[in-house]
């Protein structure tokens, strides 16, 4: 695209510099309105600024985008309501053999959930498990908070659903998600084994802990000290963990969990067996999901259909569920969808992509390391979504002069390096702010992951498993 008119290019980078800077620091001290009023203002300036027309406007915002995001929040907190995630954190704990074995476990577990349920989503409900079971066993938390964050960000470029990036990747680029899952499988695989291998190194020695003995015996010293002798803490000294999960289950089913019903199977039910056939049912529709995205059905209509089968089959007012949709991250990437396109159409993007394009050709080594130096830096600079909307479309073209095959490689090559990016820093990606204020916040057990803690695992992380990772990207095709 040529350049349009001084004016309009100086109004257009003025609005995205806009954009951009409340994007990095929401809380800048002169206008501390955040990242989501930042994005509408990014976008209400691009229309005052006649960058785009309001038209034009209301087209870039990418409906197939938004909806799956928000069915995937719903979705994601059915199955919270359904205990999965209570029951990741219990496989992270059962029968672990030491501080270097929960390790490993939290690299692999949180990898492969984030592939399949968003690394956000498994950030905010991972971290207070993550918290305890290092206070449990005598172990130094930072550890385990940076391969929580960074194993989350590993895991979910495997999958178009696993990261918003990835939406927008699998969405212009028309990449089925099989083909996207095969094609950047094994870069993270082969990553989170790097991840994990460099975590284990760094932290060697502080990951001694407690024995399951002393953890056993810990616990129930504390219990007496405590003096609290409620009827779950009291079943859970006499019958162990698995007493205590299946009081607490009882208990959360009396207090929170009544369901109210007129309809005749659930009146005839018991409270077990209605809480059971609900828990089974989002199981069921959620596989469902996964394998209808695999058969190439339509992602974001699937994933709408399985959030309204879960609030129908559910048989309440589903308020209290959609009550917990991030709304404002709908909002910030429709303004964001808007103030993108705008600054595309000012042609500034397309001209600096024209001098790097000849240097950054995915067919050679050099091209490739430039291509994701590149990304590396917009990355950590604009954020990683930007990043793939600006050089998403540019980035196809150029491959597109190789063979129909690069094009293919080269949006999974910008998936997994934007991915990837973000372990960089603390800013690089919101699955790391999620896991430093999740843990900072935390009534129990809290820490303050500093950026300056995570920049010296997540910089050479960050090298290392991009660097791993890209000859493997589409090495497996059907």
């Amino acid at each position: 695209m040529a350049l349009a008119s001084l004016s309009k290019v100086v109004m257009g980078s003025v609005a995205f510099g806009v954009f951009w800077m409340l994007a990095v620091f929401p809380s800048v001290p002169f206008l501390p309105i955040g990242r989501t009023a930042g994005a509408l203002l990014g976008a209400v300036l691009m229309i005052v600024f006649h960058v785009i027309s309001a038209d034009d406007a209301y087209a870039s915002i990418d409906l197939p985008i938004l909806g799956l995001l928000f069915a995937t929040m719903v979705v994601g907190g059915y199955l919270k309501n359904a205990g999965m995630f209570k029951h990741l954190g219990r496989l992270l704990a059962w029968r672990s053999q030491g501080g270097r074995d929960l390790m490993c476990r939290v690299c692999v577990v949180t990898a492969l959930t984030s592939a399949l349920f968003t690394n956000d989503t498994c950030c905010v409900v991972l971290t207070e498990f993550v918290l305890e079971l290092a206070a449990e066993r005598n172990l130094p938390v930072k550890p385990f908070l940076l391969a929580l964050a960074t194993s989350a960000n590993i895991g979910s470029s495997a999958t178009p659903i696993g990261n918003p990036q990835n939406l927008v990747i699998a969405f212009n680029s028309k990449i089925s998600f099989i083909s996207f899952l095969l094609g950047i499988l094994p870069a993270m695989l082969a990553g989170m084994g790097v991840n994990m291998i460099m975590l284990l190194c760094m932290y060697w020695k502080e990951l001694e802990g407690a024995s399951p003995e002393e953890v056993a015996a810990g616990k129930e010293m504390e219990a007496i000290e405590e003096g609290r002798r409620s009827p779950v803490s009291l079943l859970a000294l006499k019958n162990g963990d698995d007493a205590t999960a299946a009081a607490e289950d009882d208990a959360g089913s009396m207090m929170s969990e009544n369901i109210s019903t007129k309809h005749r199977w659930f009146m005839q039910c018991s409270e077990h067996r209605r809480k059971l056939f609900l828990k089974s049912f989002a199981y069921v529709v959620t596989v469902g999901m996964l394998v209808a995205y695999m058969l190439g059905l339509n992602m974001s209509w699937t994933a709408i259909t399985t959030a309204i089968a879960l609030v129908v089959v559910d048989f309440r007012d589903a308020e209290p569920c959609l009550d917990k949709v991030s709304y404002s991250l709908l909002v910030f990437f429709s303004g964001m969808f808007v103030t993108v396109s705008g600054f595309n159409k000012t042609g500034l993007p397309g001209a600096i992509w024209n001098v790097m394009a000849p240097y950054s050709k995915i067919n050679h080594v050099s091209g490739v390391t430039v291509l994701s130096v590149i990304i590396l830096l917009l990355s950590n600079l604009a954020s990683n979504v930007p990043t793939v909307l600006l050089m998403g479309d540019e980035v196809a073209a150029s491959a597109a002069t190789i063979s129909a095959s690069a094009v293919t490689r080269s949006w999974l090559l910008l998936a997994w390096v934007s991915t990837v990016a973000g372990n960089l820093s603390l800013l690089g990606s919101a699955a790391n702010l999620i896991v430093c204020e999740q843990a900072r916040r935390a009534t129990r057990n809290a820490y303050d992951l500093t950026f300056w803690n995570h920049v010296i695992f997540g910089l050479p992380s960050t090298l290392v498993v991009t660097a791993i990772g890209i000859p493997l990207i589409g090495k497996i095709n059907i």
